[in-house]
């Protein structure tokens, strides 16, 4: 049959993700039509891809690797992480689940026990993480060029007063957010970190639970700072465009995980604000409260607001997610701040994306 049909198209349910499998020494590649059909077609052999070879959860990375949860779902593993071997970790697609790595040393991971909660919860405070984002089940309402939204890895107006244009907010597709998008169609999504970025004790910056947030960068700094978490020939870190922030909030509203008013309403209710019921009154560690997490990402509303890429003029930047000093409906999750290229104040923090060639 592989002689003679090039093409295949099948339909497929909502949650549901599809990967290419070589048969025969045959690879074929996956892509989606507007309708949200499945097209896969065959690669001639001169163009052909080696297949990442398969992991399962608890296990190390040594190559870029294919990690397949127990619903089917599949998303690729960077070399040098760790899938987690904790259930709402390690399932790619659901409500208040998803798939976390973890930066640990390889020869460390056969030791750990991950039903220990005191041991997972060193595992959090120590190594960073990141959370896969899964684009390709997301819908078809993102834009790139702030016009025709028909993306699945897009920026979103979910806020009543987004009005992309070259003046307004934009963020032109080129370099890494271009590579990116290639990355995406490729792998079917991408890694957001879990917490808002922090200082190591040797000056690093590190995602993980229990730190106080690296605040008083400027644009520049957050963009350098993001730059150096991971650097190597096959996975680079980037400070996050503001398609991959909405992208995130996409997905939460996807799996039911919050809804449209939770991100452009109020997000009083997950988050540090001013008006919350725990309220720090300040910046609080990252991961502090379990309530602040959606999808197992922790603090992205309220806390620190947090810079992205996208751009309001040549001087000023765009940041998200509001802060401990305002309250959840002054600045819920989606609302765009904006600040000075070289500005940096006490409620303004960082993440980082992961770029997989």
């Amino acid at each position: 049959m592989k002689n003679r049909f090039k093409e295949f198209v099948f339909e497929k349910e909502d949650g549901v993700q599809f990967f290419a499998r070589a048969l025969d020494n045959e690879i074929f590649e996956l892509s989606e039509g507007e309708d949200g059909e499945l097209i896969i077609k065959s690669i001639p052999s001169n163009s052909k891809r080696t297949k990442p070879p398969m992991i399962s959860s608890k296990k190390y990375a040594d190559v870029l690797s294919l990690y397949q949860d127990d619903a089917g779902n599949i998303a690729v593993v960077p070399p040098g992480w760790t899938v987690s071997g904790v259930t709402k970790e390690n399932t790619i697609f659901g409500k208040n689940v998803s798939l976390v790595i973890y930066r640990i040393p390889k020869e460390e991971v056969n030791n750990i026990n991950w039903d220990d909660e005191n041991e997972l919860e060193t595992l959090k405070k120590k190594y960073s993480q990141f959370v896969w984002v899964p684009v390709t089940l997301l819908d078809f309402d993102g834009t790139l060029d702030g016009e025709i939204f028909s993306e699945k890895l897009g920026r979103r107006n979910y806020y009543k007063d987004d009005k992309f244009s070259p003046e307004e907010y934009n963020e032109p597709l080129k370099g890494i957010l271009l590579d990116q998008l290639a990355s995406t169609e490729r792998y079917n999504g991408f890694y957001f970190s879990r917490y808002t970025i922090s200082k190591s004790s040797n000056g690093k910056p590190i995602s993980v639970k229990g730190q106080k947030p690296w605040i008083r960068v400027s644009f520049n700094e957050a963009k350098e700072l993001a730059a150096i978490m991971e650097r190597n020939d096959e996975v680079k870190s980037h400070l996050p465009y503001g398609a991959e922030y909405d992208s995130v909030l996409a997905w939460f509203l996807k799996t039911n995980a919050r809804t449209l008013e939770e991100l452009n309403v109020d997000s009083t209710n997950w988050g540090n604000y001013w008006n919350s019921k725990d309220s720090f009154k300040n910046i609080a560690l990252t991961g502090s409260n379990e309530n602040w997490s959606t999808n197992n990402i922790y603090d992205l509303a309220g806390n620190t607001d947090e810079w992205t890429q996208e751009m309001k003029s040549k001087i000023y930047r765009v940041s998200r997610g509001g802060s401990y000093d305002f309250d959840g409906y002054c600045l819920p999750v989606a609302y765009r701040s904006i600040n000075k290229l070289h500005g940096s104040d006490n409620e303004t923090g960082f993440r980082a994306v992961l770029y997989i060639k």
